[in-house]
C-alpha cells in the first residue's frame, strides 16, 4: 500500500525552503560561471535566512546583469542602463533604508562605462552588496577584451591584449571600501561564507568574482578560463561564517584563526593557509594584490574589512521611515525651523 505521508522538506529559520530563493530558468550558455554564482547566491540567502521581499536586486547591462532574474523571484528588481546601476541602487537605499540592496554587475558594466559611478558609490560606503561577475570579456558583443583583461592575455581568435588591467578590488580598497573580497565562481566553500558575510555587513560589500565565459574566454591563453584560474587560485585563508543568531564556536588550534566580528553580531572566522594575513590592514591588502599579480597568482578570500566605518545612511542621518512614506507634516519645516535656517545666512 502506498504511503500517504508527504516528504518533509528542510527549511531555514524563516520556515522557507530553498525553492523560495530560486528564480527563472537561466538563458545563459551551459557551463557559464554566472550560473554557478547564481546557485551560490541562492544558497547563501537561504542559509542566512533573508526575507526575499526585503531584497532589491539591481543590475546594469550585460550577461551578468541578466542573472538577477535567475534568483530570488519573490524580490523586486531593477535593470538599469549600462554602467548606471550604482546611482539607481543608491536611490533605492536612500528611499527605503530597510531594503537589502544586492547589485550584480559585470567587468564591462563596472570597470568601463560605469567606472565613475562605481568609484563614487564606494567612497560613499552605500550599504549594499556589489557583486562583479568578472569574465574579462564582452560576451554580448562577441568576445572583445574588457577593462579587466590582463595584459598579454589572448582572445579566442589570437589577438593579444596590450593594455594594463583595471583591478576593481584594488581600486575599492584604495577608495576606502569597507568590505572587499575576491573569489572564483567554482569555489562554493569560499563564496557562500563571503556572501553571507556581505549580507551581514553595513556598508558597501564588494565581491569581485572571476566567472569564466565558456563561449569567448575559456581557451588557452586566457587568464579568466577555468583551467587558468584553477591553476593560479591562491586562497588567503579558509572561511567560515557564524550568523548573529547562533553561538560562536572556534575549534581550530590556537594561533591559526582570526575571528572577525561584523556589525550585526555575526562572525567571520578565517583559518590561515600557510601565511599570516590581516584583512584589517589596508596597506597589506593592496601590497598582497600587487605581489600576487606580479607572480601571476589570483589572490582570493577576504582582502579587506573595516567594520567600524560609518556608512552612507549614518553619514546622511537618514530617518528610519522610508522617504516614500513621509507625509507633508513630516517633510514641511515649521516656521520656527525655517527662521533658524534663514538666520544662518543673515
Amino acid at each position: 500500500m502506498a504511503s500517504n505521508m508527504t516528504e518533509q522538506k528542510s527549511t531555514n529559520r524563516l520556515g522557507l525552503t530553498l525553492e523560495s530563493y530560486k528564480g527563472s530558468p537561466s538563458t545563459l550558455c551551459p557551463g557559464c560561471g554566472h550560473d554557478t554564482i547564481t546557485r551560490h547566491i541562492i544558497q547563501a540567502f537561504y542559509e542566512y535566512g533573508v526575507e526575499p521581499h526585503r531584497v532589491a536586486k539591481m543590475s546594469g547591462i550585460g550577461c551578468s546583469s541578466k542573472t538577477p532574474a535567475y534568483f530570488l523571484s519573490r524580490s523586486c528588481g531593477f535593470n538599469s542602463v549600462h554602467g548606471r546601476m550604482p546611482s539607481v541602487a543608491t536611490g533605492a537605499k536612500v528611499a527605503n533604508r530597510s531594503l537589502l540592496v544586492h547589485g550584480v554587475s559585470g567587468d564591462g558594466d563596472t570597470a568601463a562605462i560605469g567606472l565613475g559611478q562605481f568609484c563614487h558609490l564606494i567612497r560613499r560606503n552605500v550599504p549594499m552588496i556589489y557583486l562583479i561577475e568578472n569574465n574579462g570579456v564582452y560576451g554580448l558583443t562577441k568576445g572583445q577584451f574588457s577593462a579587466t583583461s590582463d595584459p598579454g592575455s589572448k582572445q579566442k581568435k589570437g589577438a593579444v591584449n596590450p593594455f594594463d588591467t583595471i583591478d576593481c578590488a584594488a581600486i575599492a580598497i584604495q577608495l576606502g571600501c569597507s568590505f572587499v573580497a575576491r573569489s572564483f565562481s567554482g569555489d562554493a566553500k569560499q563564496m557562500v561564507p563571503l556572501l553571507k558575510a556581505a549580507i551581514a555587513h553595513r556598508g558597501t560589500a564588494l565581491l569581485d568574482v572571476i566567472s569564466p565565459c565558456v563561449t569567448f574566454n575559456n581557451h588557452e591563453g586566457s587568464t579568466k578560463s577555468y583551467a587558468y584560474v584553477q591553476k593560479t587560485d591562491t586562497p588567503l585563508h579558509a572561511l567560515d561564517f557564524v550568523p548573529f543568531y547562533e553561538e560562536t564556536h572556534v575549534d581550530y588550534a590556537e594561533g591559526t584563526v582570526k575571528d572577525l566580528a561584523l556589525p550585526d553580531g555575526s562572525h567571520l572566522v578565517l583559518k590561515k593557509l600557510g601565511k599570516e594575513y590581516d584583512p584589517a590592514d589596508r596597506i597589506t591588502a593592496i601590497k598582497t594584490l600587487e605581489e600576487g599579480r606580479a607572480k601571476g597568482q589570483l589572490i582570493t578570500g577576504l582582502l579587506y574589512l573595516n567594520s567600524k566605518k560609518k556608512d552612507f545612511i549614518e553619514i546622511e542621518e537618514l530617518v528610519d521611515t522610508p522617504l516614500c512614506e513621509l507625509g507633508e507634516k513630516d517633510l514641511k519645516p515649521s516656521s520656527e525651523t525655517l527662521k533658524k535656517i534663514l538666520e544662518r545666512y543673515a
